[in-house]
């Protein structure tokens, strides 16, 4: 016998309104996407290629990706990875030169816990890309002078940072994780950037941008075999230390403990802020869930004018 409950809910779905019934969505071309594959090679770096042979594309998106960022420093060498960076990719004028003579694009990408570089070529470029970023990892030199101009810069860029919203999201790690790695600012303090010198950036390469904490990845009208091949005859001088970012990070955890900051500076028009929760690990099964969401929530940095308002909502 049903129950009386049972009744209740059979009758409202004979009168369903369809505006609330989710649609149902062909998931075919998603299935049929490329698949990813990873090769590891014997000094521990890792290959990953998705090929669009099949598309007939025409370009390739080749990138490193490196376990290795402020997420890795402390407080004495807080500012060495961004240093870094400037050094060997941003402020490396000759390699984008080459890449944009082969009608390139390039980024990079430099969260607290990795620094990537990529670019986008022609199919015909990829090997010379190759070529490009095992040079930078391998043989790069820092002298004297590159590394005042680098020093330059950056306190440049410390001061424009400190004049825009930039800063707010910076002070809203220090604040959820405190005196921690994940607490301290990507840029550094002004006297860590002038005491950085050659040993330190060196030493910073020789112990993170080691062979098993860097991924080369190729997407586009590429083999994976042929990828491989490359990479493995071109990335012969990284360091092999097989300690692990993991590793890193069980020595010095960083934990979420939240807290408030204000800073009030009457000469600013305007008021900025920010709010943060403690979400999942990227390992965590409900992160696809929550990108899920900020892909609903439309992820990102909005900018609205409304009269004399100026808006950001940073979800």
């Amino acid at each position: 016998m049903r129950s009386d409950l049972t009744d209740t809910v059979l009758k409202r779905l004979e009168h369903l309104d369809l505006r609330f019934v989710p649609s149902l969505v062909d998931h075919t071309s998603i299935r049929a996407a490329p698949e990813t594959r990873v090769t590891t090679l014997a000094n521990g770096l890792r290959v990953a290629t998705k090929s669009t042979l099949a598309f007939k594309d025409t370009a390739t998106v080749i990138g490193v990706w490196i376990d290795a960022r402020s997420r890795f420093e402390t407080e004495g060498t807080n500012a060495t990875a961004h240093f870094l960076e400037h050094m060997i990719f941003k402020g490396n004028a000759s390699w984008r030169e080459v890449i944009a003579d082969m009608v390139g694009d390039i980024n990079t990408f430099t969260p607290r816990e990795q620094t990537a570089c990529y670019a986008r070529v022609f199919n015909e470029d990829v090997s010379k890309v190759l070529e490009i970023l095992a040079d930078i990892l391998q043989n790069s030199t820092f002298d004297a002078e590159r590394i005042e101009q680098a020093r330059d810069v950056i306190l440049c860029e410390i001061e424009e940072v400190e004049d825009r919203t930039e800063e707010v999201l910076d002070l809203l790690h220090c604040a959820a994780f405190g005196n921690t790695p994940l607490g301290r600012t990507i840029w550094g303090s002004a006297e860590n950037i002038e005491s950085i010198t050659q040993e330190h950036l060196k030493n910073y390469m020789t112990t993170h941008y080691t062979a098993p904490r860097v991924v080369i990845s190729a997407a586009g009208a590429v083999k994976h075999e042929e990828v491989v091949e490359l990479v493995n005859k071109l990335f012969t001088k990284l360091p092999s230390d097989p300690t692990t970012s993991s590793q890193l990070v069980a020595k010095s955890p960083a934990s979420f403990t939240g807290s408030e900051v204000r800073i009030i500076d009457g000469d600013i028009k305007m008021a900025h802020f920010a709010v943060a929760f403690e979400g999942p690990a990227a390992t965590d099964p409900d992160s696809i869930a929550l990108m899920v969401m900020l892909s609903l929530l439309d992820f990102g940095t909005k900018c609205e004018h409304s009269g004399s308002v100026l808006s950001f909502v940073l979800l």
